[in-house]
């Protein structure tokens, strides 16, 4: 969401979108849950549908448009991680 204020992009030296499929992240959030939190299959689910969906959809998924680089595959493409941190080793430390 962060990439949603445009204050705070104006601040940034690099910004950086992980694009995670659906299913992953729905999977993800199920099995967190689930293990973590004690929910339910059916309570993760449909707060996933009712509310988390609609929110990403609605504020997370156009704020991508905002990020300098997009790496696809939910962080586990490697060729553009590697590029991303032969980048990031030429930044200016703060």
């Amino acid at each position: 969401l962060v990439l949603n204020d445009s204050q705070l992009c104006e601040l940034m030296d690099l910004k950086v979108f992980v694009d995670v499929p659906s299913d992953l992240r729905f999977i993800r959030r199920l099995d967190r849950d689930i293990n973590e939190r004690g929910r339910s299959v059916t309570s993760v689910t449909e707060q996933y549908l009712v509310t988390v969906r609609p929110m990403h959809e609605k504020f997370v998924e156009p704020s991508k448009q905002n990020a300098d680089i997009l790496i696809p595959g939910g962080g586990h493409n490697l060729q553009a991680v590697r590029v991303l941190s032969a980048l990031l080793q030429t930044l200016p430390a703060n």
